[in-house]
Order: structure tokens, then sequence, then C-alpha cells
């Protein structure tokens, strides 16, 4: 394929995660040759649970890809409400309703774009960019190899950051991060258990939910368990200033902790690699300026609770090159169309991250009493069915299945003045780690 009258040239991607890696095999296919930097020394495997919907295994299918992604979706399920005390309750099965499309981890995706980029793709390890300097014919950017300490100036016709919530291409184009990212006062930590819990069967979830704070584990079929913690926090800088198990034991205080909790925050502590950060969204007016454009959570990370974090990486850098393909004028031409396809359904992601915060900390013992309810009242035999389907009708649902390459109306999702914090919101959103 061509881009017609626009000749492709050489694009350096930031970032070798899944937009990253994306955007790399789609631009290639049209006649692009990607450089690819990442800071880390190697590749980054692992990750966390993740559910892919339509809206990323669609571009997966066009990207080449679809094939190797697993699905590690339990064959039996069983969703145990907790507390610290040991008490448990039945609850509804995490993956009793149909809404996944596949189950698995975020490594499992990258481990599947990884062998797919051709050998002509370009990868440095260790380097990052320092300067990013542009004129109305290319782009030279200076990158710095920060394992041989060597810095080097590069032209380049398009760059795309796809470096994360805090991308060292924004910083350096678009300006200091405090501008463009919203706190949502969260905090979340995830890790892979290095064992199945005696507490739990193969398969089986367990959700502990207290005001302002959860632990959510969540189950394979075919690999250990992962567990989610978030919780509220009024001072987000300080959570930074301890080790992370510290900061766990203070969100879940005072004590005791019961068994399930003590021993997640231990492995959780004695775990090789784990997540501990901040909730936080990017805003931007603009995804693009010139010819250095922001690509996956760089542009509009909608947070992990919207649950499509992995599949908007997918579909944003597989619209990225449809656009550049199917309008070959200028380039701020098709960057300018490549936004206005793309902003509607991120803008609805954003918001459903927003709604779903209420269901990974609900504030308030009520908001826990009437999640509780609606559980009974979805496994009740007359009326649990109906209410079912009327929650896979809700628009926060069925966005998640447009194909965003093949439709160029926005979802029909939550609008921007939606009562993100109600409790009816907090039941209803249904959003999985991404």
């Amino acid at each position: 394929m061509s881009t017609g009258g626009r000749k492709p040239g050489r694009v350096l991607i930031v970032g070798m995660g899944i937009a990253g890696m994306a955007t790399a095999l789609r631009l290639h296919s049209l006649g692009w040759e990607p450089v690819m930097v990442e800071r880390a020394p190697t590749r980054r495997t692992g990750g966390y649970f993740i559910a892919t919907f339509r809206a990323g295994l669609a571009p997966a299918q066009r990207l080449g890809i679809l094939d190797d992604l697993p699905d590690r979706m339990p064959r039996t399920n069983t969703q145990w409400d907790i507390d610290r005390s040991g008490k448990r309750r039945r609850g509804i099965g995490l993956f009793a309703v149909p809404i996944w499309n596949r189950l698995m981890l975020r490594g499992d995706v990258e481990q599947a774009l990884f062998p797919a980029l051709p050998d002509e793709v370009e990868i440095r390890y260790t380097t990052v960019p320092t300067a990013i300097e542009q004129d109305a014919d290319g782009v030279d950017v200076t990158l710095h190899d920060t394992a041989e300490d060597t810095s080097t100036t590069e032209r380049f016709d398009l760059v795309v950051g796809a470096d994360g919530l805090r991308s060292s291409v924004r910083s350096l184009v678009f300006g200091p991060h405090e501008r463009f990212l919203r706190r949502l006062d969260h905090m979340i930590a995830a890790f892979v258990l290095p064992e199945q819990p005696g507490y739990l069967a193969p398969g089986d979830g367990a959700m502990l939910f207290e005001p302002g704070r959860s632990l959510i584990i969540y189950p394979f079929a075919d690999h250990l368990p992962t567990a989610l913690f978030s919780y509220r926090s009024t001072d987000i800088d300080a959570e930074f200033t301890r080790p992370p198990a510290q900061r766990l034991r203070a969100a879940f205080g005072p004590p005791p902790y019961g068994r399930i909790l003590e021993e997640t925050i231990a492995a959780f502590e004695a775990a090789d690699t784990s997540l501990f950060d901040s909730v936080e969204q990017v805003r931007l007016d603009s995804w693009h300026r010139g010819r250095v454009v922001l690509v996956g959570d760089a542009a509009w990370c909608p947070t992990l609770y919207s649950g499509m974090g992995a599949s908007t990486a997918l579909a944003g850098a597989d619209l990225l090159g449809t656009v550049l393909d199917q309008h070959p004028g200028s380039l701020e031409d098709s960057l300018t169309e490549w936004e206005r396809r793309l902003r509607p359904h991120t803008d609805s992601y954003q918001q459903l991250g927003l709604k779903a915060r209420m269901v990974f900390a609900p504030p308030t013992r009520r908001h826990i009493t009437l999640r509780r309810t609606v559980i009974h009242l979805e496994r009740a035999p007359l009326i649990g069915p109906a209410l079912v389907r009327r929650r896979m009708t809700r628009p926060e649902i069925t966005m998640r299945d447009i194909d965003i390459a093949q439709t160029a109306q926005p979802p029909g999702g939550a609008p921007a003045d939606s009562p993100a914090d109600s409790p009816a919101a907090a039941v209803g959103a249904t959003a999985p780690r991404t």
C-alpha cells in the first residue's frame, strides 16, 4: 500500500509498549521506516489483568496478531465478596456477564506484537529523546543513550510519542506534565501473586471492599492470579515518599488486617516486579503539533479503571495508519482527521474511567451496600436475567464493541456531564484492569 502524494518516510517511535509497537507495525506496512527507542535496557514483560474488546480485537486482526492473543478466561468461576476477618459471601462471578471478549495479561499483547515486528524495524534500548526541534520539512531529535552516555541528533519525517502517561515527547513538545495530567485522587498497586491463594479455588476471584479502598484478586485459567489494590488519597505526592508496601498498610489501616489482606500486602512487598502509581488521565486539546504526534496513554490515558487502555492503544495505532493511507494530502490534515475520528471514542472511555472510580474504591458504606443489593437482585431467578440484559445495553458496555477504524460516528458513551460520582453510576460501571 502507498500513501499517494505524500511519501512515507523515516519515523521515530518513542516507547515500546502496546501503542508503540502497534504503531511501528502499522506504519511499516505502509512503507514507513520505523526507528524505535525505549528507555528501559530490555523490552519489559509481565503485566496484569486486562480484557480486550472488539475495539481492540478488530485492529489486532488487521495487524496480524489476533491469533497470538490468548484467552485466559477461567472455565469455572466463583466471585467471592470477602472482608478482612475472612467472612465471605458469594457474589456475581466476575465473568458471569458476557461483556468480555478475551481475558489476558498486558504482557500477552506485547508478546504478540514484538515477534510481528519486521526485521527492518530498528530498536534501540536505553535511549531517550532530550531535544526535539522541527521545521516544515522534518524533525531533528537529539537521542541520548543512557548506557553509553552519548548523544546524537538525527532527522525524521514524523515523531510518535508512545511513551506513556508521563511522556518525554509530550513534555519536550507540548509542555510540562502538570498542564495535561488530571489527578483522580486514587492510587493503585498491582502484581502477580506468587502462588494460588489457599483461600481460593483455582479460577475463583475475590473482592474486598471498604470505604475508599479495595483489594481485587483476578483469576486466570492458566496463570497465577493477579492482585489489584485501589484506594483514595488526598495527598498524591505524599504517596511516593515512603515504600509502596508501607503506603498500602497506611491506606488499609488500622490493623488488624486479617489473613487475606496481610498475606497479599506481604506478597506485594516481596514481589520482584509490581506496579504502584497514581490514577491520572491525560487531557490535551490536540494530540499533534506539526510533525510530532502522541499515541496511547501519552495522548488520552483513560486510566486502568476504564478497561480500555490496551484496546484503545491498538485502535489508535491502527487508525493512524488508516488515515495516513486514506488522506495523502498534508500531514497536518491527516493528523487532524485522525483526531476527529478517534477523539469521541477516547472521550467516552475517559468518562467511563471517571465513573468506575466508584467501583474500585467506593467512597462510603452506602455505595458498598448498594452494590451488594444489586448483586443480590441480579442473582434472583425472576428479575436477575432482565437486570443483566439491561446492563448489557448500557452505552459504557456497548461502546467497547465499536471498531473505531470502521466508523466515523461517536460512540454512545457517557456525556461529559454524567453523574460520575453517583451510587447508581458506581454500580452500573463495569471496568476491568487495563
